[in-house]
């Protein structure tokens, strides 16, 4: 055990001193510090307008939009791209983009999130730096794609050609164009987050719990579950952006149950020693709890934004937090069985927001604007916990002297 923490230590040092700045050797380290960085930074503004009434000048899109686009189209997004052009490297073999046409690409988010940053003022120019990031990711995805000839990986592209046009939909209503266009956008992204998720998680969940646990277990995935959760939320997707809640809810119910069998498969009892798989599958599990709350708010008086932001936080926001983790532990030479310990407060606190923002408003016995304060705080602490020990590791080399 000593050695192998001796091992680890002169690794770490050695990193240090190879020195040279590595943020854009990889996809995943400038978008995984920029999107943390950004959750902090965009999530304070948003707690002065919602609370304080905090002057920041918007006006053709409502104020939820304007934070909605921003924790979608530009927290969101840059996690997804950022672990594609990462993971699309190890599917096809093919060298994905980095150097200064990453650091291209990361300006045309950074420039489109500072316009915005303080309301519409900047729409234009928003909307100019956040189109053209959208289409260059795609191109930049797409390319070793097709070099590789891996077809089977279209369906990541498909859902990424649907942001752009959800995207586009939304500043097509800022600019008075399309009517509901950003309505259409907004769920539209929402609902092709988790899609991806539920997508890439089918594929990588049952690899991380067998390789992760410290013990032999087998974990299947069955494809009757893969083709009904594809068809259902197909649906779902559909009548949901169509407003028929009659036939989105029942399509919910179905997903919640498909879930929620496949969720049961991949169980094992070590997953609750390692946060690293404990967050992910409960991240699942929140997901999961979004769908079985579109169906309660249809036969209920309750809102449905509870669903969405069950969808939101214990979906998008603790699966980020716990894949960027996971990836910039394992793309940098580290172990990924062994993340900082401080961590687990971070996933904590997450958790404790989608209690605070879902489920206490669902009982009606605590102040709403408190709940909403305290969540943002919650929200705040773990990006700050992931910033304050991955910053270093996503800015240095990798440990082992590789490339990445």
């Amino acid at each position: 055990m000593k050695s192998g923490s001796n091992i680890k230590i002169n690794q770490e040092r050695s990193a240090k001193k190879g020195g040279g700045l590595a943020l854009f050797n990889l996809g995943f380290r400038p978008f995984f510090l920029g999107a943390a960085i950004f959750s902090v930074l965009s999530t304070t503004v948003w707690l002065l307008v919602y609370l304080f009434e905090f002057p920041v000048e918007i006006e053709v899109i409502s104020q939820s939009q304007w934070h909605a686009h921003e924790m979608l189209y530009g927290y969101a997004m840059a996690v997804v791209v950022g672990f594609l052009l990462t993971a699309i490297k190890n599917w096809t073999g093919v060298q994905t983009v980095h150097g200064k046409p990453l650091a291209f690409l990361f300006a045309l988010w950074f420039l489109a999130r500072l316009a915005l940053f303080f309301g519409t003022s900047f729409l234009s120019l928003a909307a100019v730096f956040d189109i053209a990031f959208n289409l260059l990711a795609i191109a930049l995805c797409a390319y070793p794609i097709i070099k590789a000839k891996q077809w089977q990986q279209s369906f990541i592209l498909s859902k990424l050609l649907f942001l752009l046009v959800g995207n586009v939909l939304f500043y097509l209503e800022a600019f008075g164009i399309f009517e509901d266009g950003a309505r259409i956008g907004l769920y539209a992204a929402l609902y092709l987050m988790i899609a991806i998720i539920l997508t890439i998680g089918r594929r990588v969940m049952p690899f991380f719990i067998e390789r992760g646990v410290g013990y032999p277990v087998t974990l299947s995935n069955s494809k009757w579950l893969d083709v009904s959760s594809m068809l259902l939320f197909l649906g779902f997707f559909i009548f949901e952006l169509i407003e028929n809640q009659k036939i989105s809810s029942f399509m919910a119910l179905c997903l919640f149950l498909v879930n929620a069998i496949r969720l049961a498969g991949w169980y094992t009892p070590g997953i609750w020693k390692k946060s690293l798989l404990w967050s992910i599958y409960l991240s699942f599990w929140l997901i999961c709890f979004g769908f079985l709350l579109f169906v309660v708010a249809y036969f209920f008086d309750i809102s449905k934004f509870l669903a969405v932001h069950a969808f939101a936080i214990g979906g998008i926001g603790l699966m980020t937090i716990g894949m960027m983790s996971r990836v910039a532990l394992g793309h940098t030479g580290r172990d990924v069985g062994n993340p900082h310990k401080a961590m687990s407060y971070a996933f904590i606190s997450l958790i404790l927001v989608v209690v605070l923002r879902v489920i206490l408003p669902l009982f009606d016995v605590i102040d709403y604007e408190l709940l909403i304060g305290l969540s943002h705080l919650l929200w705040l602490i773990s990006f700050v916990i992931f910033i304050s020990l991955y910053f270093s590791i996503l800015t240095h080399p990798r440990v082992d002297g590789a490339s990445g």
